[in-house]
């Protein structure tokens, strides 16, 4: 077993540093997406009519089932919301 450290489970697990960081975006989403719904006391319904998504697709979300949405997806579902997506860029460490 290594003692190799990880900044992040997403490094620790994915194959890739490029699909790493994808999970990293697409999870920071997702949790912001979901503390919206929760914080504002939209149901399931009235968040898929918000986000113009089936109410099928916000329990995937609400669940957390991150491998099913791609980045451009939560970030139109987050902007739809009113929440403003910023991104940083520095050199990796």
């Amino acid at each position: 077993m290594s003692n190799e450290r990880f900044i992040s489970v997403w490094d620790a697990i994915e194959d890739t540093p490029e699909e790493a960081e994808n999970m990293k975006l697409r999870s920071a989403l997702i949790m912001a997406l979901k503390e919206h719904i929760n914080r504002t006391g939209l149901s399931q319904s009235q968040a898929a009519k918000l986000f113009g998504v089936t109410q099928p697709r916000v329990s995937d979300l609400m669940r957390g089932k991150i491998s099913l949405f791609s980045l451009d997806a939560l970030v139109n579902m987050a902007a739809v919301a009113g929440l403003h997506v910023e991104m940083s860029v520095r050199e990796a460490a």
